[in-house]
């Protein structure tokens, strides 16, 4: 039995890691600079273009913000671990990265359901639009997104840091919930806010997020064809990226409570989906089925192709 705070924990969730520690590096540094450079783009355009300068495109850019954050919590130490003899982390340490990549991750779905909200009241409420989406109620909402999963994932990460721990080999690449597993005894205090936080800040957001959705869709339904049009524009790309999310949260919990069901090349692949797609999506979607996004992404690249 160990005191958790001096603990160095061995991140056993790479294959081959001494054959291919190179190919890993590359593969990393590569997809980091794509979301760097992607998501910075989306935060750019939105900044400097006056037009975009609307609740929806501010909360696209606080998603690709919040990417860039979610990124820097797991890119930096995957680089130094892939290079290392042999791939460590101290608790302390571990804990503070497994707090950002839940709150982080959490925030996504905060932030979609701002987005729901948003597109809910401009379509099936636009007289109300102006008063209800003024900047001040924006800019609560989006403190919210960030705070309210922070304030939870912090009293997990507390009643988790008194664990004691009797195991120091993690089987993943990063920390996550599989952190549980080190402990000497399963808390059942720990494992009941699970639950809780899974409620609160995944299954809350993604039903309100599809309930929202519902009453738009019926609401421009029985609109003329050109409203349906421009709420299949502005919605489906959100309703694309909720759904890759979930998959993502799906990949996560599977992984944690099947971890010595799952062989460990494939419960890496689904790591390596958690940490590449999720800071992926929000460039990627939105910069190609948003209009006004991607009409400023080319003239971007006419401007620089000349």
């Amino acid at each position: 039995m160990m005191n958790g705070t001096h603990v160095l924990i061995t991140l056993g969730g790479y294959v081959n890691l001494d054959k291919y520690r190179y190919v890993y590096f590359v593969l990393l540094l590569t997809v980091y600079v794509f979301i760097l450079c992607s998501n910075c783009t989306i935060i750019c355009l939105i900044w400097i273009h006056r037009s975009l300068h609307e609740p929806m495109y501010i909360f696209i850019a606080a998603l690709s913000l919040n990417s860039l954050l979610y990124s820097t919590a797991i890119y930096p130490k995957l680089f130094v671990d892939v290079l290392s003899r042999r791939p460590i982390i101290s608790h302390s340490a571990c804990m503070l990265q497994c707090f950002f990549f839940y709150t982080f991750g959490s925030s996504d779905f905060f932030l979609l359901s701002a987005m729901a909200y948003d597109r809910y009241v401009s379509i099936c409420k636009p007289l109300h639009y102006a008063t209800t989406m003024r900047t001040t109620n924006v800019k609560i909402m989006l403190v919210l997104s960030w705070f309210l999963p922070a304030c939870q994932i912090a009293v997990s990460a507390v009643i988790n840091g008194k664990q004691k721990i009797c195991s120091s080999i993690l089987g993943g690449i990063f920390c996550n919930s599989s952190v549980n597993k080190l402990h000497c005894v399963r808390s059942q205090t720990l494992a009941n806010f699970g639950v809780f936080l899974f409620l609160n800040i995944v299954v809350v957001p993604v039903l309100f997020i599809l309930f929202t959705y519902v009453k738009i869709f019926i609401v421009v339904y029985r609109r003329c064809s050109r409203a349906r049009e421009k709420a299949a524009e502005t919605c489906l790309p959100h309703l694309g990226v909720l759904f890759c999310f979930s998959c993502l949260v799906v990949f996560d919990v599977i992984g944690d409570q099947m971890e010595a069901e799952i062989p460990k090349r494939v419960r890496l692949f689904m790591m390596l989906q958690i940490v590449v797609y999720s800071p992926i999506f929000n460039p990627v979607i939105y910069g190609m089925k948003m209009k006004r996004i991607s009409k400023h992404i080319k003239q971007m690249f006419r401007q620089l192709g000349k």
